[in-house]
């Protein structure tokens, strides 16, 4: 029985973390004035934009190369950037929040609802994390006008 138990608490231990929820707002501002509001945003935290990922624009030059025909995204990219404070606090209560920096938010526009722009992050777990999710909604809030 015990035997039993200690190989189901590993298997436990060893299953995927699933895809986390994400928060959303949607403006009918265009992408581009989106983008320039997430990047001033960001900066006005005092923060750097470490990377910009084209996610979008990978998608669609790849599509063929996958067999699909189908585009996903009008634009969609990927802004990435940490606080070395905030970091630090969120780290040194728990050393395992590393695998959350550096912080993403996304940008898209669906082919679907072109009038749509949604920016957006990934939620964070209960605890130290909440204060780099409330982070990132002042900045996603900002960057849709939704402030």
């Amino acid at each position: 029985m015990k035997k039993t138990l200690a190989v189901a608490a590993i298997a436990l231990l060893a299953t995927p973390v699933l895809a986390q929820d994400a928060i959303t707002y949607t403006t009918s501002d265009s992408f581009d004035d989106v983008v320039f509001a997430l990047e001033n945003a960001v900066l006005g935290q005092g923060l750097v934009i470490d990377s910009v990922s084209h996610t979008g624009d990978m998608l669609e030059r790849t599509k063929a190369d996958v067999g699909s025909d189908v585009t996903i995204f009008t634009k969609a990219d990927i802004f990435s950037f940490c606080s070395a404070a905030l970091s630090r606090k969120v780290m040194e209560a728990d050393y395992t929040n590393v695998r959350f920096c550096p912080y993403d938010i996304f940008v898209y526009v669906r082919p679907d609802k072109p009038d749509e722009t949604v920016v957006g992050f990934s939620t964070f777990p209960e605890g130290p994390m909440q204060e780099v999710q409330a982070l990132l909604d002042t900045i996603a809030r900002e960057a849709a006008g939704a402030d």
